[in-house]
């Protein structure tokens, strides 16, 4: 006989090729990690320590997902975003370890309500609602580590309708990933399944329904979502 009152919901997972799943625990996002966007949000890239807010790991959807357009918003915006995959863990872990809690990386959307943060940053309000919602987290298939050495550079791109937005290069980043990694690991324990996203360059914009996002990483698989009608959606 089961213990859990009900059927405990599916384990959300990303595509590991070749043939295995990569089990999502939790789900960090680093804020305003390229000096471009950090500007183009009114932020300080000189002065600010890197800052983390989540969302769930239900959030996650894969490539070719059909997104419905989510409530509670009239800015909805993409934000490409390299994901580090961790298979590793522990506390206070040094820079140069870092790079050894890596299982791969993946190409991700950081989906975001954008007036609703924008509202609740005026207010001094947390930002769960504006980026943690139902289908906010999408993300393309892993790629291990040991095909691709630990990434410093490489170019990241997103285009909308096939129109390109948002181009830039990882080694823009004002934080590298061994050093999100070690910041993140002085707040919490970093355990194997975790995702990072590690922040989006300059580029960021409303989408609407029926808009085609496609996002890209040099050397990583790619990312293609649509949006839709909530009602249309399922």
């Amino acid at each position: 006989m089961s213990d859990y009152a009900f059927a405990p919901p599916p384990l959300a997972a990303l595509p590991a090729p070749p043939g295995t799943s990569f089990p999502v625990r939790r789900i960090f996002c680093v804020g305003q990690n390229y000096r471009d966007h950090a500007k183009e949000m009114g932020g300080n890239p000189d002065e600010e320590p890197p800052f983390f807010f989540m969302k769930p790991a239900s959030a996650i959807v894969h490539d070719g997902a059909a997104v419905p357009y989510p409530a509670g918003t009239r800015d909805l915006q993409h934000e490409a975003e390299l994901v580090v995959a961790i298979s590793g863990g522990g506390r206070n872990i040094a820079p140069e370890r870092a790079n050894e809690l890596i299982f791969g990386y993946a190409t991700g959307l950081d989906m975001t309500k954008r007036d609703l943060q924008t509202e609740l940053r005026k207010k001094g309000r947390p930002w769960e609602m504006a980026k943690s919602f139902d289908c906010s987290a999408p993300c393309s298939a892993i790629t291990p580590k040991a095909k691709t050495g630990a990434l410093s550079r490489g170019g990241i791109e997103c285009k909308v309708n096939g129109v390109v937005r948002q181009r830039s290069d990882l080694s823009a980043m004002i934080w590298p990933v061994a050093q999100i990694i070690a910041f993140l690991s002085r707040e919490i324990e970093i355990a194997p399944g975790d995702l990072i996203f590690t922040g989006t360059p300059a580029g960021v914009g409303p989408v609407v329904s029926g808009d085609r996002i496609e996002a890209a990483i040099e050397g990583l698989a790619a990312l293609a979502i649509e949006i839709v009608e909530a009602q249309s959606f399922g």
